[in-house]
């Protein structure tokens, strides 16, 4: 997992900046991008893609990563501006949001898909699988999945009826079937909505 930050460590290049979001696909809440520095030389957390943890080891993982590394930040975009921009450039603002927020600044930028973040002022590479090929980029996916969940969790007592505490969001069976019996929150996206809601050929 550590192998990527060897290849750089050993390049020259110590500050390593490795980037993921949580919350691409969910029907309500903000799309979250984490962002964490290890210091040069660190392999001693056994980082992972958050998805093939359980909740109980991210949530061990998620302090570690913030005792253990050089910095540690978040960012956002919220479902207004999914809905505005697509969640594609929205999932990118947050990647911004979490880059600018991190006290000390990167000398490259792992990022985790196919595509670079655009508008980056900092050098970057683009890793396809990266959460499962890079230990920076696997432990922002830990704590943007956290913080997210964390963030679902509080909107749940703002907005009950909707059990995001459980669903995160996310479009399980149970969620769609109360987005078509109550209709939508604030916080949801209604772009991601609207072809659940909308009445089709067959609805007498």
């Amino acid at each position: 997992m550590y192998a990527t930050e060897r290849g750089l460590w050993k390049s020259g290049l110590s500050l390593i900046c490795g980037v993921d979001e949580a919350g691409r696909g969910p029907l309500a809440g903000p799309v979250v991008a984490g962002a964490v520095i290890f210091p040069t030389g660190f392999t001693g957390l056994p980082v992972n893609d958050c998805k093939l943890l359980t909740a109980e080891k991210r949530q061990e993982l998620f302090g570690l990563i913030f005792e253990k590394a050089l910095d540690v930040s978040t960012g956002a975009a919220s479902h207004t501006e999914i809905d505005e921009f697509n969640i594609h450039h929205a999932s990118f603002l947050a990647m911004h949001r979490a880059i600018e927020k991190l006290k000390i600044m990167p000398e490259i930028v792992l990022v985790d898909g196919k595509f670079e973040i655009p508008k980056l002022t900092f050098p970057q590479k683009a890793i396809v699988k990266g959460d499962r090929l890079s230990a920076s980029v696997a432990a922002a996916s830990i704590v943007a999945k956290v913080t997210r969940d964390r963030m679902m969790q509080e909107l749940d007592e703002q907005y009950p009826g909707w059990n995001l505490a459980q669903n995160k969001g996310y479009p399980t069976p149970e969620h769609k079937v109360l987005v078509v019996e109550k209709g939508i929150s604030e916080i949801h996206r209604r772009t991601f909505c609207d072809h659940i809601t909308a009445p089709t050929l067959f609805t007498k």
